[in-house]
């Protein structure tokens, strides 16, 4: 499950957000409550073999041949898709289901899994990001005049709610907790809650997992995640190139490369997992091949959370026909150097011995995506109107960054 930026729960962290907010918010109900009982519908659907609309992005990318979240939480259950009803028989989890099954969806089970999204307080302003995940970006958005608003504050500021969820944890018998921002780094409650764990002996039975955007060092945390058993480090980067620095607003691409080194000496030093955490658009799908060498040399993997899909005018799938097909080359070209095995789809992204061939499989699968998804290009004038009016508030300009695009962006009144 997953507490959302603005505190209310959503029964999956990949579940498409068309109306978020329309869940019970924790203020409202516990999260055990809301784990046990609210989301039985959903449960009874699925075990009924009905297919959820929220499932549709990770549809999306079993189409073409991206791993997605359905298959990683089936995995923890020792279900494989390939093997359906013979692993489903055989899980260790056979009896919770059956028993779920029996009860219109109910579950005795407390969360074994889940997302915590601590707000919007973030120092970045990701091109592709909104006002909900970004504080930063909400402060321009209503300076020029893109929403009237800005979000209320974080939930986690909120002494009561933080408690809520800090004794809801306690509770449970979580396996994994996943944190994002914002910039978890330089959000408060990110600090509290991995010192209670501690003082709680729990750092030593439950894994953390974490994203940071790598502008910012704080070695209190630091000190604090390397006394937990596990921890898996997501760097979110969209590629090694000074575009990075206009995609991800805020950032500096020499302080990124610089603070992931640093990074990487952590999590090798502590046998960490480590992941760079992508978002390919239709601008960073250009030098995405960047991502994945540096990825390569290092045995890292490479895991997007989904097919981008808001907003949709950042989509690659906007991308000219002609344009497209040079992407795909860039990406097919860097393939080539490299032998990928003919195996089953590598569904556990964390195991660092296939971490090289998971990445190859990650690059094939975004060939995949440009070849066949549907030509979105019509949304080119709603992009250029966006990128006017976000660099005359920045002073920059995309041609500095990606000269390739002039053609296609001018044609589309730019």
């Amino acid at each position: 499950m997953r507490i959302n930026n603005s505190g209310h729960y959503e029964y999956c962290r990949w579940a498409v957000k068309a109306d978020r907010n329309n869940e019970p918010n924790i203020q409202q109900q516990s999260p055990l409550y809301y784990f046990q009982f609210h989301m039985a519908p959903v449960r009874e659907a699925m075990l009924k073999g009905q297919t959820l609309p929220g499932c549709s992005e990770c549809y999306l990318q079993e189409q073409h041949g991206k791993v997605n979240g359905r298959q990683r939480q089936l995995l923890k259950t020792g279900v494989r898709l390939n093997d359906f009803e013979n692993t489903m028989l055989s899980s260790p989890w056979i009896d919770e289901f059956v028993n779920s099954e029996r009860h219109e969806g109910v579950t005795t089970q407390t969360p074994q899994d889940w997302q915590i999204d601590l707000g919007n307080y973030c120092n970045s302003a990701c091109i592709f990001c909104t006002p909900d995940s970004s504080s930063r970006l909400a402060t321009e958005y209503r300076r020029i005049g893109l929403i009237d608003e800005t979000p209320r504050a974080n939930w986690c500021e909120d002494t009561e709610k933080l408690n809520t969820l800090i004794d809801a944890l306690l509770q449970s018998k979580i396996k994994y907790l996943h944190f994002i921002g914002g910039e978890t780094l330089i959000t408060p409650a990110f600090k509290k809650i991995l010192l209670t764990l501690v003082e709680e002996n729990l750092h030593k039975t439950i894994t953390i997992g974490f994203t940071t955007n790598l502008t910012v060092w704080d070695q209190d945390i630091v000190d604090l995640l390397v006394q937990f058993e596990q921890v898996n480090l997501g760097m979110s980067v969209e590629c090694l190139h000074p575009l990075n620095d206009y995609v991800r607003y805020g950032s500096n691409i020499d302080t990124v490369k610089n603070t992931m080194e640093q990074w990487i000496i952590v999590a090798e030093q502590n046998h960490w997992v480590v992941q760079l955490r992508i978002t390919p658009t239709i601008f960073s799908i250009w030098h995405l091949d960047t991502i994945y060498q540096y990825a390569y040399d290092r045995n890292i993997s490479v895991e997007s959370c989904n097919f981008l899909n808001e907003p949709d005018y950042m989509r690659p799938s906007v991308l000219p026909d002609h344009m497209r097909a040079q992407a795909i080359a860039k990406l097919k070209a860097w393939l080539s150097n490299y032998t990928v095995i003919d195996s089953e789809q590598i569904i556990n992204t964390r195991n660092p011995a296939f971490a090289q061939q998971q990445l190859l499989q990650d690059a094939q699968s975004y060939v995949n995506y440009l070849e066949t998804q549907a030509d979105e290009s019509f949304r080119l004038p709603t992009l250029v109107d966006y990128l006017k009016l976000i660099e005359y508030s920045r002073k920059n300009n995309i041609l500095d960054y990606l000269p390739e695009y002039e053609n296609i962006l001018r044609s589309a009144g730019y």
